[in-house]
């Protein structure tokens, strides 16, 4: 077993490091500063289109892409030291495309979606969003009500989605719709590329969550979608969809290992520096607990997380260390930022210091791409063969 990175990705991961360091960790008081004003959670359009820039030049666009449409095609390993780094930082920036969609996308497209679409997103030129969740059925799919018919060479959906990120602003969606709906999951999901602007397409509000972020509802009335643009094969969405879903837990996985030792690095400035009673918080046995502990559930999380994303690399299921990762660390990163906040005082309650969002950002990581419970029963179910 090998438990050091090559060569070519620990200096990539270090290369993020800076790029966190020099780009991102000077812009984060002015985002902390419009979020505590109200003014959400967000840098603006000059600012990311000069990280945009900043990045391209590093070579930082489409690591994990195919190669024959301008991407790097790292492993998962690489990309687990990318977002750990990326994590530790509560600017809002995704390098390049974002990997959860893109790789979905890899699994799908066909040639001339691969030139649409593929090839435009690994450049940067275009944004994505996708459409999974509906008011009714979050966690469960088989739950799912959004409905795409066929109509001669076309597709028309009905129908709602909720919790989506960046609706109103991505160039095209990833829709996901059922088009069987006696298979439903069990062969009967499609998934659907929707473009910016389509008739019937319906952005029905804004949805301001906790930390300053948003999401949007979504209304299909009627919307027409023309066949080519469906992704994969009919009635095969739902695995594409786990591809996408498993990439973003590991990628959550690792944006929470870099919480969480933003926070424990913290604490450990700032102990031996405050007093309290006459001796400084490093000597409390509370605090050195606190340290012992977010240390070493930090060194298994990364662990783990490294391991699921070797097995993934290789093929392998992981199905288990997937759902084991997703909410351990999770609920991990926010106990160690929740101690964080408690060693500081007074002032780990304000919206001066970087854990407030750190806090909210995990707060809503505990529940989307499926909460604590439903990995767990995951977990359990597989271990105990009663899934039905």
């Amino acid at each position: 077993m090998d438990f050091e990175l090559s060569d070519e990705h620990r200096m990539l991961k270090e290369l993020v490091a800076r790029f966190v360091r020099d780009e991102l960790m000077p812009l984060e008081a002015g985002v902390m500063a419009r979020e505590a004003e109200g003014k959400g959670l967000g840098i603006g359009e000059a600012e990311h289109r000069r990280l945009d820039q900043k990045a391209g030049e590093l070579g930082l666009f489409g690591l994990d892409a195919p190669e024959d449409v301008g991407g790097s095609d790292l492993p998962m390993t690489a990309m687990v030291g990318v977002e750990e780094e990326l994590g530790r930082c509560v600017t809002p920036y995704t390098l390049p495309p974002d990997s959860p969609n893109l790789r979905m996308l890899m699994a799908t497209v066909n040639e001339r979606q691969r030139e649409a679409y593929l090839a435009p997103y690994v450049a940067g030129k275009t944004v994505s969003a996708i459409g999974i969740s509906e008011p009714s059925a979050g966690s469960d799919p088989a739950a799912m009500t959004t409905r795409a018919v066929r109509d001669g060479d076309d597709w028309v959906i009905n129908g709602r989605k909720i919790w989506i990120s960046r609706a109103a602003d991505a160039d095209f969606t990833i829709l996901m719709a059922v088009t069987d709906p006696e298979k439903k999951a069990r062969g009967g999901i499609t998934a659907f590329i929707v473009d910016k602007g389509t008739p019937g397409f319906n952005v029905l509000r804004r949805i301001p969550m906790i930390g300053g972020a948003y999401t949007y509802e979504v209304a299909l009335e009627d919307c027409r979608v023309e066949g080519w643009k469906l992704l994969g094969q009919e009635g095969a969405g739902f695995a594409p969809m786990q591809t996408r879903l498993g990439t973003r837990r590991i990628q959550m996985a690792a944006w929470s290992v870099g919480m969480a030792q933003r926070a424990l690095d913290m604490v450990i400035e700032y102990a031996p520096q405050r007093k309290t009673f006459g001796a400084p918080l490093s000597e409390r046995q509370a605090i050195q607990f606190w340290v012992a502990e977010a240390a070493t559930k930090i060194h298994a999380t990364r662990l783990m997380t490294y391991h699921c994303a070797w097995k993934l690399d290789r093929g392998m299921d992981v199905r288990n260390e997937i759902s084991m990762i997703k909410w351990f660390a999770t609920e991990m990163a926010y106990e160690t930022v929740d101690r964080a906040m408690q060693a500081f005082g007074a002032m780990g309650m304000t919206k001066e210091l970087p854990l407030s969002l750190m806090q909210a950002k995990l707060r809503t990581m505990r529940i989307y791409d499926g909460p604590t419970e439903i990995h767990k029963w995951v977990v359990a179910r597989n271990l105990l063969g009663t899934r039905k």
